[in-house]
């Protein structure tokens, strides 16, 4: 069923694969306070699903962005697109929501940024773990001070759902998806552990091909130590059944979230927690929709109601610990971020 919400913020789709169409079901379901009007992918497929999802079709961009009633731009498309894609939305004085990673460089973060803050659009990020209810606790628990003095991160976001994909799929291509499952899953841990520790200095990355084919190895799991103190390990593998896994550590408190299923389809998380001289308690969080509240806080900063919570620091302090990961991940030396 397709809800039409008041004042929606009218946006279109570039990319119909299997997260662009995940997006495109979800928001015009209602919800999100924007609506897809358009989309753009090259597959001759695509035509067929945007016909039947209702929304004007193009092979490429350029009808979305001359089209005077498109106020925004979500890029569900390969991260090597990202840094041309971002600025030809923002040329053409549209708003732009932009799946993870938004670069592989500091470099080029810096400039996607820079070109959004500049023109005065707001720039969105698919890091949709930071809507989960329990991640959303864990933030503001840090924030608030609750959690004492940060002292360390483990987290783990890993599957096996790239095995059965065929080897000339970008996800699959060592120079566009470096270092095992960082640019898949890795990139939300980092995400989160920027927002929570700050800026990374240094990191030390093992990244294997213990199990498989693909080519950027299938294991991957770095150590990461930041300017204020502190650290983190984070794992992403491509090579074991779905777990989502994550641990903050202060001195007054522990948080750790377990996901029940991915987030395509999100079934609720196991919420561990222990607090100084408290037991140890355990207790479930109901699903909810994270990639559409995170699009949702995309279309109000849009609209200018709120700012959106995942800043331009934030986007730049991530892809540069990204960068260095990936040096690492084919020397195994300590890198600089």
């Amino acid at each position: 069923m397709t809800v039409v919400e008041k004042n929606p913020v009218a946006t279109a789709l570039v990319g119909l694969g299997w997260w662009g169409r995940k997006m495109a079901s979800l928001v015009n379901a209602g919800g999100a306070q924007m609506h897809f009007v358009r989309a753009v992918d090259p597959s001759p497929e695509a035509a067929a699903f945007a016909a039947q999802m209702g929304l004007q079709y193009s092979p490429d961009m350029d009808e979305a962005l001359n089209d005077p009633t498109i106020e925004a731009v979500v890029l569900a498309t390969p991260h090597s697109l990202h840094r041309e894609q971002i600025a030809r939305v923002v040329a053409a004085g549209k708003h732009v929501f932009c799946e993870k990673p938004l670069d592989l460089t500091r470099a080029g973060a810096e400039a996607s940024v820079a070109l959004c803050r500049k023109a005065g659009l707001v720039l969105g990020m698919g890091h949709e773990r930071r809507f989960e209810p329990p991640i959303a606790e864990i933030l503001e628990a840090a924030k608030s001070g609750r959690l004492g003095r940060l002292l360390q991160i483990e987290a783990n976001f890993s599957h096996d759902k790239f095995l059965g994909l065929d080897p000339s799929n970008w996800r699959l291509k060592a120079d566009q998806a470096p270092a095992g499952g960082m640019t898949a899953t890795g990139i939300h841990l980092t995400d989160l552990a920027v927002k929570l520790m700050g800026r990374a200095t240094d990191v030390r990355v093992v990244c294997e091909n213990l199990a498989s084919k693909i080519p950027q190895g299938d294991t991957m799991s770095a150590h990461i130590r930041f300017a204020g103190g502190g650290t983190a390990y984070v794992s992403a593998t491509l090579a074991t059944p779905f777990i989502s896994r994550f641990a903050v550590f202060g001195t007054d408190g522990w948080i750790e979230v377990r996901d029940k299923a991915h987030v395509e389809a999100p079934d609720g998380w196991i919420v561990t927690e222990g607090w100084k001289n408290q037991p140890i308690t355990v207790r479930e969080v109901a699903p909810a929709e994270p990639v559409r509240d995170n699009l949702r806080a995309f279309a109000r900063a849009v609209r200018g109601e709120a700012d959106y919570p995942i800043t331009g620091e934030d986007m730049i302090n991530n892809i540069a610990l990204l960068e260095a990961i990936v040096r690492s991940s084919k020397s195994g030396a300590l890198v600089e971020v």
